[in-house]
């Protein structure tokens, strides 16, 4: 069976790995992105590359729209997006930067979940996969809008699973730990600051949370999704999957 994936912020960081993945495997891919620059990059590799910001429930509309017209059927949707959100002890938090970061990581997936259930359903099957992270099971330090939001998209992912299952769609979330990547070097150099520490330290710090001793290559996560959107599983539904190198021990 052919995949064909829907997947939202697909032009950079983990969510384009994953779009190439699949379209490295044979699978038609469509993507959306509110970053207008990285969407013309990474264009030609896609079956569908549109502008999308994912809170925009006019312009997710629209792109779902578009985008179940050129694969005719969708075996996975992943919505996706994310931004880091501030890096500061909450009563320094400014509360702008918390609602964006509530808007994308949280708010954005009900906008686009909204937009595609009908589709799912009306096929009769298809796999949702939400993007949460570890830190939304174990919380985080100084990430509190980032923290609180990965955990509503859990919240989101065990209701979903029980309302969808009967439609034959099922709902997992993927919960990676520290990923490689210019996000990561933003987050880690926030920190050090925050902290008065340096950047090496930072990075030492985050490693020691890992019992695996080591950050996460994106492909990873690219694989896990591979795997949740594929008739191997079938029936693998409400789960809260770790591709985190089991992050556990907080420091």
């Amino acid at each position: 069976m052919k995949q064909r994936l829907i997947i939202s912020a697909g032009a950079s960081g983990n969510r384009l790995s994953i779009a190439r993945h699949f379209a490295a495997n044979g699978a038609a891919v469509a993507i959306c992105d509110a970053i207008e620059e990285a969407v013309v990059v990474v264009s030609a590799e896609f079956d569908l590359a549109t502008v999308c910001d994912s809170p925009d429930a006019e312009a997710m509309d629209g792109f779902v729209k578009d985008a179940a017209s050129r694969l005719k059927w969708t075996t996975a949707v992943f919505a996706n997006a994310g931004t880091a959100g501030p890096t500061a002890n909450l009563e320094d938090i400014n509360p702008d930067d918390r609602s964006r970061a509530n808007a994308v990581n949280l708010t954005g997936q009900y906008t686009r979940l909204k937009s595609t259930i009908p589709h799912l359903k009306a096929q009769g099957r298809g796999a949702v996969i939400l993007m949460s992270s570890a830190t939304g099971r174990l919380g985080l330090p100084m990430r509190s809008p980032y923290t609180a939001a990965k955990l509503g998209v859990i919240g989101l992912k065990e209701t979903l699973a029980m309302d969808l299952g009967p439609h034959g769609i099922s709902v997992n979330a993927t919960l990676p730990g520290s990923v490689t990547g210019p996000r990561m070097y933003a987050v880690l150099t926030a920190k050090a600051k925050v902290m008065d520490i340096s950047l090496e330290r930072a990075r030492a710090a985050e490693v020691a949370n890992v019992s695996m001793q080591r950050v996460i290559d994106p492909q990873g996560i690219a694989e896990l999704a591979w795997f949740l959107a594929s008739p191997a599983a079938r029936s693998v539904s409400g789960q809260s999957v770790g591709v985190c190198g089991n992050f556990e021990t907080l420091r």
